[in-house]
Formats: structure tokens, C-alpha cells, sequence
């Protein structure tokens, strides 16, 4: 019997392959979905401090929903990776204020000002996929996991309907988010957003 670890990478394996094998077109066609399905969400709409993710590689692409949030003047932060894997976030005005960051990723500048987590509405949080309890495998670094500990407020997780699990291999500390947008559906209680 596989530990959790080794089942938590055997299915990131799988997953990354099911994802990088998605025609283009599709991924495209699901991001679109996915943003504006996020952008209804009232809690989305109301958030004065929203932290989101720059998408890379296979990752639903958020370059829209950022670029039109900053447009309206909203609050957007984004995490930037620290020593011992923790992260903090700082908000962000624009693609001229990112750099290249841990794992290729785009990460706010130092000159950012970071923003305690406690003044954070929203969190969109990145996965490789969710589950059907709104578990999420993550990349394996563990920085989210540490950083919702003790958060308090609301969780969103976007997944593509095609990699949505039944369930993932999960350890005590791995926390569900409170909402995860699909293209077809959203698992979790819509009354709270």
C-alpha cells in the first residue's frame, strides 16, 4: 500500500500529463469559463483584497481576470515565495511590478507592500485538481498549506471539469477551500458567498 506522499505524487504525475495532453483550444475555451465563473461569484465581486495567482504551464491561465481587475482599480495581491517555503502576499498594480520568481513563477517585486492575511476577503487558491470534498492537490511545496493556517476567510479553487477527482490522497493538515469553480458547476455552499 503506496504512502500518502507516494499517492499524492503518483496522481500529480497523472495529472500533469492529463493536462499538458488538453488541445489548446479546449484549455482556452475552460479558462474563460472558469475566470468568469469566479468573476460571478458575489463574494468576488464584493472583495476589497482579493489574493490570486499568476497561472503557468498548464495552470488555467489568470492573465485576464488580473489584467481586468486592475482595470476596475481592485485590490489585487499576489503571493511571492520566502525562505522556508512560507509565503506572504503584496499587492500588485500591474505586470510591470512582477518578476521572475521561485519555479519560473511571476512574483511581486520587493517594492510591492505586503498585505497581512487578516486584511485578505479572497483567496483563489491554485491546484493541480480538487476533489469532490473540495481537497486540493497541490504542487507538493506546501507553501498554501502553510499560509491558510489560521486564515479566516473565504477560499475559492478553480479545477477543470476533466480533472476533477472523486478524491485525493489528503494528510490532517491539508485544508479544503470553501468553494471550487468548475465550467459545469461549484462544489460548495453558494449562500456564503
Amino acid at each position: 500500500m503506496p504512502s500518502c506522499t507516494e499517492a499524492k505524487a503518483a496522481l500529480r504525475a497523472e495529472l500533469r500529463r492529463r493536462a499538458a495532453a488538453m488541445d489548446p483550444d479546449l484549455r482556452r475555451e475552460s479558462d474563460r469559463a472558469l475566470l468568469a465563473r469566479f468573476l460571478a461569484l458575489p463574494a468576488a465581486a464584493e472583495a476589497g483584497a482579493l489574493l490570486l495567482f499568476a497561472g503557468v504551464g498548464t495552470e488555467p491561465d489568470t492573465r485576464p481576470l488580473l489584467e481586468d481587475l486592475w482595470r476596475r482599480g481592485r485590490g489585487v495581491l499576489l503571493p511571492k515565495c520566502l525562505p522556508g517555503r512560507a509565503m506572504e502576499a503584496r499587492r500588485v498594480r500591474g505586470w510591470e511590478e512582477l518578476e521572475p520568481g521561485a519555479f519560473g513563477i511571476p512574483e511581486p517585486s520587493d517594492a510591492c507592500p505586503a498585505v497581512d492575511k487578516g486584511d485578505i476577503d479572497l483567496i483563489l487558491v491554485p491546484a493541480l485538481c480538487y476533489d469532490l470534498s473540495r481537497r486540493r492537490l497541490g504542487q507538493g511545496g506546501g507553501y498554501y498549506d502553510r499560509y491558510l493556517a489560521g486564515y479566516t476567510g473565504r477560499t475559492v479553487g478553480l479545477c477543470r471539469e476533466g480533472l476533477l477527482q472523486r478524491a485525493v490522497p489528503a494528510e490532517e493538515h491539508d485544508r479544503a477551500v470553501d468553494l471550487v469553480v468548475t465550467e459545469e458547476r461549484l462544489l460548495g455552499s453558494l449562500s456564503e458567498f
